[in-house]
């Protein structure tokens, strides 16, 4: 489990607090500049009929401002450049995660990591709903027209759910890919012990060798999916905080 081990480049110390640079944060500023550059060749001479980068760029761009269309409406749009930076910020740790032989680390696999990004979120959301509401933001607990004690019920697990929704958001992006990376070294691991039985390598080796190819396959569209997923339901929570669904 190795490739989970965070490791001290450069310790920092300030005021009794641990501020080092590991090789999360180096894997992380590697994912920013990586979506530096792409956003940058993409945009930096924009024409009317796009060229590759500019047409991925705006493909994307297109494809967050549709998914706000669809969740959360019109108003959604003024949270377009958050829920972009999300997604491609969460779906450049995925993939640089996947990169073999030089030491790839996938940040997202850490709870720290993907629980900051959640309550990012989550504060954003709630500050959202207190300016557009006020106090009026809290009815989104309260069902209307209930009888009063099923109200009060209701509006306790309802309560209770919104406070989860870091949490779960949170351990889903985790859990997905710490998963995916484990059952990949476990198998990359059975090629090299089956390989290594003298005459019969090929022989051994060539079946968890086919499973290890089709799980990176599967592990590159969980890193999509799981990106996806992660700024939808930002958008599903923005949505609340916007229209008191």
């Amino acid at each position: 489990m190795e490739q989970f081990e965070i490791k001290v480049l450069q310790p920092i110390q300030a005021n009794g607090y641990d501020l080092s640079f590991t090789n999360s944060s180096l894997w992380m500023l590697i994912a920013l500049a990586a979506i530096a550059i792409f956003l940058f060749v993409g945009t930096a001479r924009p024409q009317l009929v796009p060229g590759r980068w500019q047409a991925a760029v705006e493909y994307i761009y297109d494809f967050i401002r549709s998914m706000l269309d669809e969740n959360v409406g019109p108003k959604g749009r003024a949270f377009a450049p958050l829920i972009f930076a999300v997604f491609v910020f969460v779906l450049a740790c995925n993939i640089l995660g996947l990169i073999p032989w030089v030491g790839a680390f996938t940040p997202t696999s850490h709870i720290a990591v993907t629980l900051g990004l959640a309550f990012l979120v989550f504060i954003i959301v709630c500050i959202v709903g207190f300016w557009k509401h006020g106090f009026k933001f809290l009815s989104l607990f309260w069902p209307k027209n209930t009888f009063f004690p099923l109200a009060v019920f209701v509006g306790l697990i309802e309560f209770l759910s919104f406070l989860s929704r870091p949490f779960t958001l949170a351990i889903r992006l985790f859990a997905n890919m710490t998963a995916g990376h484990v059952l990949l070294k476990v198998f990359g691991t059975f090629v090299v012990a089956l390989g290594s039985f003298g005459a019969l390598p090929y022989v051994l080796g060539i079946l968890p060798l086919a499973v290890n190819v089709a799980l990176t396959a599967l592990e590159i569209l969980i890193a999509v999916v799981q990106a996806y997923v992660f700024a939808l339901l930002a958008s599903i929570y923005l949505n609340d905080a916007i229209n008191l669904h």
